[in-house]
């Protein structure tokens, strides 16, 4: 990778938009829409829904922030269908809208996700293929949001008939499904203490979300580096889930590189035994708020 891609972590390498646009070769007159999904042609995931913002904002004279919360919101919407295929929420499961926060890691997390995990194993029976804490709670010493993230992983994850009314009936709310996995969390009115995503088991958004799980337990500096992530993003949008989580783009895709060469050096896989290519899938899940 290009040391102007892997240098400060965010999205586009320390590069302005207008510098990448140019490389992307995208034309001057272009517009946005268009623009945007050139430069995702040239650089995949790097190409964040932020960068959409800023291209729809600046002939307006606005930053990307500037632009009105419901014109963001409906932008980013668009660019689910690009960034994650698929994607689309399920009606009847809004929560209201509320700041996004980031807290020292809490001891009691494992404790929160132990309860959750037997309510979800309840619910779905012994034979699911594979229950994991992850995201940056499972991390001891991370700074997260305070919700725990549970990966559960099914033989077949277009069967929803096998795990949905199963995970309803046990309290949570199907939010939202896309090509890759389904995402649940409590409904509304009841304490948010936990996201629920199901997904193939041996496929890709499998693999990647406990790769960088082990990776970040084994390496303190790359650690620092996310949580530094973080508390950036959360500054300037603590009013945007998706923005807050696409902020974060360039330090996670950095770190999952850093984190095959480890895997590869230490023979690491999933489970310690699940294997499987690492593909396109997007950390670090869902935004709360969608």
């Amino acid at each position: 990778m290009p040391d102007d891609q892997h240098s400060d972590g965010v999205a586009g390498g320390g590069r302005t938009l207008a510098d990448r646009l140019a490389a992307a070769r995208v034309g001057d007159r272009a517009e946005p829409w268009a623009a945007w999904l050139q430069l995702r042609v040239a650089e995949g995931n790097r190409a964040t829904v932020i960068d959409l913002y800023e291209l729809v904002a600046a002939p307006r004279g606005l930053a990307a922030h500037e632009l009105p919360p419901a014109e963001r919101l409906s932008l980013a919407r668009q660019a689910m269908a690009q960034t994650w295929p698929g994607f689309a929420t399920t009606e009847s499961s809004e929560r209201p809208k509320v700041p996004l926060v980031v807290v020292g890691y809490d001891p009691a997390w494992p404790q929160t996700y132990e309860r959750w995990r037997q309510v979800v194993t309840a619910a779905l029976g012994p034979a699911v293929p594979g229950i994991e804490h992850v995201g940056s709670t499972s991390v001891p010493g991370l700074a997260a949001k305070p919700i725990v993230d549970i990966q559960v992983s099914v033989a077949d994850l277009s069967d929803e008939p096998r795990y949905v009314p199963q995970l309803q009936a046990a309290g949570l709310v199907l939010r939202s499904r896309d090509e890759l996995h389904r995402f649940f969390r409590p409904p509304a009115g009841q304490r948010r203490d936990v996201h629920v995503h199901v997904c193939a088991a041996g496929g890709h958004w499998e693999r990647d979300h406990l790769l960088f799980r082990d990776y970040l337990r084994a390496h303190p500096g790359a650690c620092l580096r996310y949580a530094e992530a973080k508390r950036t993003s959360l500054r300037r949008w603590s009013d945007d889930s998706w923005a807050y989580t696409e902020a974060k783009t360039g330090v996670v895709l950095d770190i999952l590189e850093q984190a095959e060469e480890w895997a590869a050096a230490t023979d690491w896989a999933p489970g310690g035994s699940r294997a499987g290519g690492r593909g396109q899938s997007k950390l670090f899940f869902r935004p709360s708020r969608t």
